[in-house]
């Protein structure tokens, strides 16, 4: 397929494919799906491949999944650029995409790992290496657990848990370090997307987004510093869990209005709201990075929102380069956002999903694919 510029809106019943559509861009902006840590759920049942090429510019960039693993239910990937072999930690760079996926509609009061993920993706996209530092980071912490468990069941020494600390802190303490920035860097863009959506609510009380870490730092501390200093206070505590008790992997971020938490008393219009304001905060700071406005992704979430909430996104979406937007009907979509859109309608089939263009769209050909 050929997506012209603007925005793209892609309907069909529920099962279709169309956040499969969707999946296959992030795949080819992250070199992983925004819904699940499996590759293995990104292949078609049946088949043995899911391949995605994407053509962003001049830049070619192509992921590959393969079945392995008992049952065929974990996935070997291949992710290429320009046809040169990369890790997806380092994939930042041809596409960047914002993505708004009814699962975040749950990021003030979900899971603490949802929040942690959304942080981290940003980071990711904004930090050059941050990518490396997190994939280091989960090989040290994976190491570590394990000889904490050996330490508990079998008496092992803790020499070589000593070495796998220095790798814990110093990836662990640069991640800190570069959230904290991050978190920096977002306050403007939030506050003046917060005023944009709820001027009133605004005025009287500022949306803040506050980390919230197991080893915060004391005066004259690192990031690093504050860790190393939390891994001696928990030690033994840790060898009786089997498992490592600090760090960023057990880190949050906190929604505060007002300095309140907001999953504490906000009513689904403030949580909302506050989603929303970060979404495009996001979206705004990407493009302050250097002025290229990223691909912004919304699955199924306008039956979400509010008239009021609805018409601002749909100005946004109008200022954009290019979008995709998925629903199960149009009639769900704003008017204004059918004036200016692009239909396309997905079909499920027998032998995958089809893509069919509906007026004015730019497509060179509408064919199955997985």
């Amino acid at each position: 397929m050929a997506f012209g510029p603007g925005p793209h809106l892609v309907w069909g019943p529920n099962a279709a494919g169309k956040t499969s559509l969707l999946e296959a861009i992030v795949l080819l902006a992250w070199g992983r799906s925004h819904r699940t840590s499996s590759d293995g759920e990104l292949i078609r049942w049946g088949t043995d491949l899911a391949r995605v090429e994407g053509h962003v510019g001049i830049d070619v960039v192509e992921v590959a999944v393969a079945r392995s693993g008992a049952g065929g239910t974990s996935g070997r990937k291949r992710i290429r650029v320009n046809g040169v072999g990369r890790r997806a930690g380092g994939l930042e760079g041809p596409l960047r995409v914002v993505v708004f996926a009814p699962e975040e509609m749950l990021l003030v009061v979900g899971s603490p790992g949802l929040r942690r993920a959304s942080l981290d993706q940003l980071v990711a996209a904004t930090t050059p290496g941050y990518g490396s530092t997190l994939a280091t980071y989960g090989r040290a912490l994976q190491q570590r657990n394990g000889l904490l468990r050996a330490i508990r069941e079998e008496g092992a020494g803790r020499d070589e848990l000593r070495f796998w600390d220095a790798a814990f802190l110093d990836a662990g303490g640069r991640i800190v370090a570069d959230r904290l920035a991050l978190l920096g860097r977002l306050a403007t863009p939030l506050a003046r997307a917060h005023a944009e959506i709820a001027p009133d609510e605004a005025a009287a009380a500022p949306l803040t987004v506050r980390y919230a870490t197991n080893a915060p730092a004391g005066p004259g501390e690192t990031p690093r510093d504050a860790l190393a200093r939390r891994l001696v206070e928990t030690a033994d505590k840790e060898v009786w869990n089997g498992a490592t008790l600090v760090g960023p992997h057990r880190d949050d971020l906190v929604f505060d209005l007002a300095g309140r938490d907001l999953a504490g008393f906000a009513s689904r219009g403030q949580q909302r709201t506050a989603i929303l304001s970060f979404k495009l905060a996001e979206l705004d700071l990407l493009t302050e990075q250097d002025g290229r406005p990223p691909l912004l992704l919304l699955d199924d979430v306008f039956s979400e929102l509010d008239p009021d909430r609805r018409a601002h996104l749909v100005r946004r979406i109008a200022e954009l380069p290019q979008a995709f937007v998925t629903t199960t009907t149009l009639d769900d979509l704003d008017p204004a956002l059918r004036a200016i859109g692009t239909a396309w309608e997905v079909r499920a089939a027998p032998d995958g999903a089809r893509l069919i263009p509906g007026p004015g769209a730019n497509a060179v050909e509408a064919v199955p694919e997985s």
